[in-house]
């Protein structure tokens, strides 16, 4: 899962991308409103970490100016406004979600994991598919209850994958969703990881789609 972070605080936003990294998600981090908003144009993102003080475009109008281009990406708003007016505003203006500063990481990654749910159209926090079952909280893999370490990246391409169940998913998309734009990526790393979750689980899970890219089949097909 790929999430742009926008947040103009140097030490908040290294920190913020450093556990959200080790929360199993690719986090692309802008210090301003207009670059947050070109990017956000120009590439797909699973979700948007939104500060309203951002400077050359304040988080609001990033906001206003997305929905108004109908981008449909989750938007958190993480700010230290704290009147009630600013987050009716907010939430009025799109926002999907609302979080004041300070906050606990454990709580923004719990709202993250609802909002990813909610977009994913399921209600319950764990994902199961056939004697597979996921629990993103914890980011531990089960194989008909017996647990199969996973790792992290290996973990983000099942989680992408059983996310989009039925849907064949690109290249393209599967890198940008385990890669930040500052990773170095090898040219078969995609390929190398499949290999080895079908090794791990078990080998007719992950579907290649020749000159596409990868799926997991619906249960039955």
């Amino acid at each position: 899962m790929r999430i742009l972070l926008a947040e103009d605080d140097i030490m908040l936003g290294e920190a913020l991308q450093e556990a959200l990294i080790a929360q199993g998600f690719a986090v692309d981090w802008l210090k301003d409103g207009e670059s947050a908003l070109e990017a956000a144009r120009r590439e797909d993102f699973d979700l948007l970490v939104l500060d309203l003080g951002l400077p050359r475009r304040d988080g609001m109008s990033v906001l206003a100016e997305l929905r108004r281009r109908d981008n449909t990406v989750p938007v958190l708003i993480l700010t230290a406004r704290d009147a009630t007016g600013d987050r009716i505003a907010g939430l009025d203006a799109g926002a999907d979600d609302y979080l004041l500063k300070p906050f606990d990481i454990g709580e923004l990654s719990a709202r993250l994991r609802a909002l990813l749910r909610r977009r994913a159209g399921r209600a319950r926090p764990e994902i199961r598919h056939g004697e597979l079952r996921v629990d993103p909280a914890a980011q531990r893999v089960f194989l008909r209850e017996q647990e199969v370490a996973l790792p992290r990246r290996e973990y983000m391409l099942l989680k992408e994958l059983l996310d989009h169940v039925g849907e064949v998913l690109t290249r393209d998309k599967l890198d940008a969703a385990l890669y930040g734009w500052m990773d170095e990526v090898e040219s078969n790393a995609l390929e190398v990881h499949v290999h080895h979750l079908r090794k791990k689980l078990w080998p007719e899970l992950i579907r290649t789609v020749r000159g596409v890219g990868y799926l997991i089949p619906k249960e039955g097909d």
